[in-house]
């Protein structure tokens, strides 16, 4: 410590308050957030106060200044026309050096140099008696600020008398001590504690030494909440934990429920006369510091607000007082939606003798109930053999069909938050009769609809999964009619013709994208025409794609070359235009994955996805509207390198798939929280990939290392919880989702093997489990270098039985329904990108 320095603390605490007393007995200091009068009038008339210095006139008579009083920092000067006294700045002070610390935060020679300022500056600026100006960047911590605060209570106890007896309880004891230390504190027993006192205190106990990093200043600092320059015994009973609450047993949880859309209010139950600030968690995460869209106002009571509730808002919530962690109230929040439906098919045409199925899926929550009606009446008082609801309604069979059977059948779903309702068409005729219906239903939904398209060596197979029937076969040779080149040209020195594919995703049943890594491109294919209808050239090597149906994009991840060099992410806009389509480059370098959230039934709008850098333990959120990025959120005290993500709207979970930055051993997936986009830390100790059924309720996670497939659910309330934990000798490549045909709202998995010629079938509400056998050996690992997926399994969506996987040579088809193999195809080799496109 400079000479200087030491000089200049030993002057505040020493000479200001001892040699420069009669300077302080003369010009007092006013306390924080006191203005005395003199300040106050500091312009007006003192008749009755006379300043230090006479102003005399030529005739030796008192001057205007004489009885004009200005305040300190100011002087009295005789405007030279007038002749009359006016207040100004001083010019100057007097050069001394009695150091002093202002309010500001400055530090000041002296005195007078301080009240200068303050007139210069037209602000308040008072003396305040710490070591704080001194020692810029000098920190006191809340864990040394916690000692201080001990080390206080430790010295009155020591200083009360030993033969007080508090009756009472610890609490009791403890306010005792805190009045007592107040009561010592406050020097002129104004029922308030200032700087100055504090300062005086601190000199004459010789504090300083033992208070270490902290000084009595910091209870101001700390504690003073008002921010009004002094402390109250309320404000030393919150500081020191001396308040007592209460939260009536039977409101220790609450259960609130709002319906999505709508805004609610939780309130807290916790009461007591001096209640510090309420605080709110989630999660474990602290809500009330965070600039949330949705949650962003506390209200004077204490009260969470939130605005516009959705379904990731649901789940558990905790309230608390500042300093009070012990005693807190939880609030459960349950989030309703009204159902969504779709059925299926919409219109469809039947010869009389044979069986017609009318299907209707409904979220919601709670779950719907479906009923029927037939032309507007209610058919369940004709329920027969002939007539059957299965799976909770969700589909109505009718065994042989009849001419009276035509009509209009609409699905109605309700449930607590509201009801949908939606109609499907049967129409029963006769073969020889054309109907309009029958043209439809049978010559372009059967042509175009509910067909795989299969992305092969040997170019595109459309394959009609029922009859096992390949409609149409696009070879490599065939042209591209915007551009009329092939569409699998022939590399130099190949010898036989063949396709490269990497990845495909259905446009709106409209067009599919399909990545031809070796040519640097992506092909669109029209689901009408089934031909190649244009190109769209792409950075090198585009392996990933991922439509974006919320802002109609198609998203391109390109390697740069085999090694993942120059990664690239490019965005194809308005995808399912029919204009000519060319990808847009984005600001993000080194991508070496991304991920964005999927929609359904309830979820059809999504804002923000994420990118990951190579080797980088964190994920970037990023908006896909503007193709911006937002924050980072870091990993790198989990060590985890995020290898994959997944998610569901039931209480807005991101699952991170982690790779150790410095370790071989797997390392359990990370949580986030997407309402505070915080981590909420280890999801148990589960590791591997995280797969969630379209519904969000169901979270599947597979471990290709050790086997294990790991099963959770999440409820109405947003609560995570396992079911089942199941040790496979399997590999899993890939997992796929099949909604039950017995309950309504269930689903089956299917999960394909990295290495292995079997595939694990396992109904997720019960745990049964089978194994489809013999499905002949995948294609191996290199060579299929595009991702890890080197055995896929493709569903047929929400009303297809069918599932396809390819093996190295050919393709299997299930049937989800029987479970079962449907039928192999032969003679497709590699044909490990598969798109299913439903109804027109």
């Amino acid at each position: 410590m400079s000479s200087q320095r030491l000089w200049a603390i030993l002057l505040l605490l020493g000479v200001s308050l001892g040699v420069a007393k009669g300077w302080m007995d003369k010009d007092t200091e006013k306390k924080p957030g006191q203005t005395s009068g003199r300040f106050q009038n500091e312009q007006g008339e003192r008749p009755d106060v006379t300043t230090g210095k006479d102003d005399y006139e030529q005739d030796g008579l008192h001057g205007p200044c004489e009885r004009k009083y200005c305040g300190r920092g100011r002087q009295c000067i005789v405007h030279e026309e007038t002749g009359k006294a006016e207040c100004s700045c001083m010019d100057k002070c007097r050069p001394s050096f009695v150091p002093v610390c202002g309010s500001d935060g400055r530090f000041y020679d002296n005195h007078c140099e301080l009240h200068r300022a303050s007139c210069l500056q037209k602000k308040e600026i008072y003396i305040v008696h710490s070591k704080d100006c001194f020692f810029k960047g000098d920190t006191c911590t809340m864990a040394e600020y916690n000692r201080l605060k001990n080390m206080l209570l430790d010295l009155q106890a020591k200083h009360s008398n030993q033969q007080e007896v508090v009756q009472g309880n610890r609490m009791s004891h403890r306010r005792h001590v805190v009045e007592k230390m107040f009561k010592y504190l406050d020097l002129n027993a104004d029922g308030c504690v200032g700087s100055e006192e504090l300062a005086q205190i601190s000199v004459r106990d010789h504090l300083e030494d033992d208070l270490l990093e902290c000084t009595l200043q910091d209870l101001l600092r700390y504690d003073d909440y008002n921010n009004d320059g002094h402390l109250t015994l309320q404000e030393f009973y919150t500081s020191f934990q001396v308040v007592q609450l209460s939260l009536p047993e039977e409101q220790n949880t609450s259960i609130s429920t709002v319906t999505v859309g709508l805004s609610t209010v939780l309130s807290c139950a916790i009461q007591g006369t001096l209640r510090p600030p309420i605080i709110w968690m989630r999660n474990g995460i602290v809500l009330n510091f965070l600039d949330l869209e949705d949650i962003n106002d506390f209200g004077d009571d204490g009260s969470l607000y939130i605005t516009k509730v959705t379904t990731i808002h649901m789940g558990n919530y905790t309230c608390h007082a500042y300093g009070y962690e012990d005693l807190y109230q939880t609030h459960v929040l349950q989030v309703n939606v009204p159902p969504v439906i779709i059925v299926y098919p919409e219109t469809q045409a039947q010869e009389p003798g044979v069986s017609a199925s009318l299907k209707c899926h409904a979220d919601g929550i709670p779950d719907p109930k479906i009923t029927w009606l037939k032309n507007g009446m209610d058919i369940m008082q004709k329920m027969s053999k002939q007539l059957l609801m299965i799976a909770n309604g969700s589909e109505l069979h009718i065994g042989s069909v009849r001419y009276e059977d035509t009509g209009a059948y609409t699905c109605i779903a309700k449930n607590e938050a509201g009801v949908d309702e939606d109609i499907s068409s049967l129409f029963v005729e006769d073969s020889a009769r054309k109907t309009l219906a029958n043209v439809l239903w049978r010559e372009e939904g059967l042509s175009v609809g509910n067909m795989f398209y299969v992305f092969s060596d040997d170019g595109i197979t459309i394959l009609q999964p029922n009859e096992c029937e390949i409609q149409r076969h696009i070879k490599p040779t065939e042209r591209i009619i915007a551009s009329y080149e092939e569409m699998c040209p022939k590399g130099d020195g190949e010898a036989i013709q063949h396709c490269v594919w990497a990845s495909a995703v259905n446009v709106r049943e409209k067009y599919i994208y399909a990545t031809q890594p070796v040519q640097n491109r992506v092909l669109i294919v029209d689901t009408q025409a089934q031909k190649v209808v244009q190109v769209v050239e792409t950075d090198p090597m585009p392996v990933k794609l991922h439509y974006d149906k919320s802002h109609d994009q198609v998203w391109v991840l390109s390697w740069g070359d085999i090694h993942r060099t120059r990664p690239t992410l490019q965005v194809i806009p308005q995808a399912s235009g029919g204009e000519e389509h060319r990808t847009t480059a984005t600001p993000f370098e080194r991508v070496e994955n991304f991920f964005i959230p999927p929609t359904n039934l309830i979820i059809t709008h999504v804002r923000f996805g994420f990118i990951f850098l190579k080797s980088e333990p964190a994920v970037h959120k990023i908006d896909l509207e503007t193709i911006s990025r937002i924050k980072t959120i870091s990993l790198k005290n989990y060590s985890c390198v995020p290898v994959s993500m997944a998610y569901t709207h039931l209480g807005g979970y991101y699952f991170i798939h982690c790779e150790g930055r410095n370790s071989t051993s797997p390392q359990p997936q990370l949580l986030i929280d997407s309402v505070t986009d915080s981590i909420v830390g280890y999801n148990q100790d589960i590791t591997g990939t995280p797969y969630v059924s379209p519904d969000g309720r169901y979270v599947v996670t597979a471990d290709e290392h050790n086997g294990k497939i790991r099963v959770q659910t999440l409820s109405f309330q947003g609560r995570l919880q396992s079911i089942l934990d199941l040790q496979t000798s399997l590999s899993i490549s890939d997992v796929a989702f099949q909604p039950s045909f017995t309950e309504a709202n269930q689903y089956c998995i299917y999960a394909a093997s990295r290495s292995q010629t079997d595939m694990l079938f396992v109904e997720l509400s019960t745990g049964r489990l089978d194994v489809l056998k013999n499905l002949k050996d995948p294609i191996s690992s290199d060579d299929w270098p595009w991702s890890r997926y080197n055995r896929v399994v493709k569903d047929s969506g929400l009303f297809g039985q069918h599932l396809v996987t390819p093996s190295e040579d050919s393709l299997f088809v299930l049937n989800g329904k029987q479970n079962r193999l449907h039928c192999e195809v032969s003679d497709i080799k590699r044909g490990n990108t598969v798109v299913w496109v439903g109804e027109v």
